[in-house]
């Protein structure tokens, strides 16, 4: 099979061993689409190795129809058209994963749009409903609204009933913020978000992808008791902490990650999206946000858009799409 391999920062479609038959209660997905995600330009850049005996490989997230099933696996069967959630692995022709980790797609969705949902509907519900602990009636604050963990975040909050404020990059991205839901947004090139949000009541969960530089008015707009849950660092590593202010509010803040989460780990979340998630995708209430596709082959585009910030939605691969 092919697989994309890095090489220092340089990335080749090569052919590649194949994975072999799927052991106890994994299942071997033959992809059609895989999702990109910033994981997979810090794994490129060397900032992000996969776990321990997981595959070089990069991809997070795929679609596509499972070719084989291991000892144990009642479902999903052969034929079955599914996505599924990884460690790394989705950036080729095949990938065998555990079985707890993929979900058939929901009724009325295509292989394109399952590619788009399991790394982005499992971080939001991770993070603002487990690990958050969002509560009825509270309020989130998402950061880099626009993405694709943001826009199945502010989804998420709307179907719910949580009010949602978001900051993006630019009014285009307000806009489609708004149209998924938001309550209000704020362009972060326009300076600080931290009065507005203040001025509409602080927020109760903060989703914050952006790291140190944004720490202290997440801070100054977190309220008594709120979650400031930390997914990712683009804004850097290091900052300072007002720990007068976290202890005088009983502030939490919580880092979080999805790759290296074990597989019975990752398996309850899906089973929760599968639950809660997968119904409101059936009836169209919420939806994939797809922002644009690229042959496997022009991976390098791919990642330069999703580099620059220039996506709104899910950018993908196309591995083997159906015809």
């Amino acid at each position: 099979m092919h697989a994309i391999i890095y090489n220092q920062q340089h990335a080749e479609w090569q052919e590649t061993p194949d994975p072999g038959h799927p052991d106890e209660g994994e299942i071997q997905i033959q992809v059609a689409f895989a999702g990109v995600n910033r994981a997979d330009l810090m794994q490129r850049a060397g900032h992000y190795p996969p776990p321990p005996g997981v595959t070089e490989v990069p991809g997070l997230e795929v679609s596509g129809i499972v070719s084989a099933v291991g000892e144990g696996v009642s479902r999903p069967a052969v034929g079955d058209r599914v996505c599924a959630l990884l460690a790394g692995g989705g950036y080729a022709e095949a990938v065998n994963v555990d079985a707890r980790q993929a979900l058939p797609l929901p009724d009325g969705l295509d292989l394109r749009q399952g590619a788009a949902l399991p790394e982005v509907f499992a971080t939001a519900w991770l993070n603002l409903f487990m690990e958050g602990g969002l509560q009825p009636g509270e309020r989130a604050l998402i950061h880099a609204g626009a993405s694709g963990v943001g826009s199945a975040a502010i989804q998420l909050c709307r179907a719910f009933g949580h009010p949602c404020l978001v900051t993006a990059g630019s009014q285009a991205k307000l806009d489609a913020c708004a149209a998924l839901g938001a309550d209000a947004g704020f362009n972060r090139h326009d300076g600080s978000f931290a009065d507005a949000v203040k001025a509409r009541g602080g927020a109760d969960v903060i989703l914050d992808p952006v790291g140190a530089s944004y720490l202290p008015d997440n801070q100054r707009v977190l309220n008594t008791e709120g979650r400031l849950v930390l997914i990712g660092i683009m804004g850097g590593r290091h900052a300072e902490l007002d720990m007068g202010r976290m202890l005088l509010k009983r502030q939490r803040l919580l880092g979080s990650t999805l790759r290296g989460k074990s597989s019975a780990a990752k398996g309850s979340i899906m089973q929760a999206l599968h639950e809660h998630v997968w119904p409101l995708l059936e009836k169209g209430d919420i939806h994939a946000l797809l922002d644009h596709s690229w042959p496997i082959e022009q991976m390098d585009e791919a990642h330069d858009r999703v580099e620059s910030n220039a996506n709104t939605g899910k950018v993908l691969l196309d591995v083997n799409p159906p015809s």
